[in-house]
């Protein structure tokens, strides 16, 4: 089967499409589902744990 450049760059292009949003939509379901938020609550405030001198 003998593919085209231009149905080779048509289908990557569409897909890579879908494949893209599909990510950002994982990624979004994954940041706000309401399970994650104490492990992203944690995260959040670890980072100023140790925060309460002068660095010297």
């Amino acid at each position: 089967m003998s593919w085209e450049h231009d149905a080779v760059v048509a289908f990557a292009k569409s897909w890579g499409l879908f494949y893209l949003i599909a990510m950002a939509v994982g990624v979004l379901v994954y940041t706000f589902w309401p399970s994650n938020r104490k492990r992203f609550e944690r995260a959040k405030d670890s980072i100023l744990d140790g925060d309460d001198k002068p660095w010297k």
